[in-house]
């Protein structure tokens, strides 16, 4: 999508601060981190939410990037991740990711 800013970033076409990347995903650093450690995970294809047809390539290429982020970042005492799916549960931009967040005790709360 042209409008779509993960989109663009995927295509190197605005800064990130890139942790991860392989031909299907690429993982950046959030602008807006919640956590020491909050790292966004995307696919480079479009797909607007997590049961958007993501095919399961796809979907095995991003749990790969997780862990991958995981291990560089440090978070060998653990993490958490998140997908939102649609406005009403807190999606901003409307392209399928995975929030990987960490560093500090995230408790039993919702961030």
């Amino acid at each position: 999508m042209s409008d779509c800013i993960f989109c663009k970033i995927a295509e190197h076409e605005i800064p990130a601060t890139v942790v991860y990347e392989d031909d299907l995903v690429i993982a950046f650093d959030d602008l807006n981190p919640q956590a020491p450690v909050h790292t966004l995970v995307i696919p480079k294809a479009h797909h607007e939410n997590i049961i958007d047809g993501v095919p399961a390539e796809t979907l095995a290429a991003m749990t790969h990037a997780v862990a991958e982020v995981a291990h560089i970042k440090g978070l060998d005492e653990g993490f958490r991740v998140i997908s939102n799916k649609g406005e009403a549960a807190g999606q901003t931009v409307m392209h399928f990711h995975l929030h990987v967040l960490g560093g500090k005790p995230l408790g039993e709360g919702l961030i």
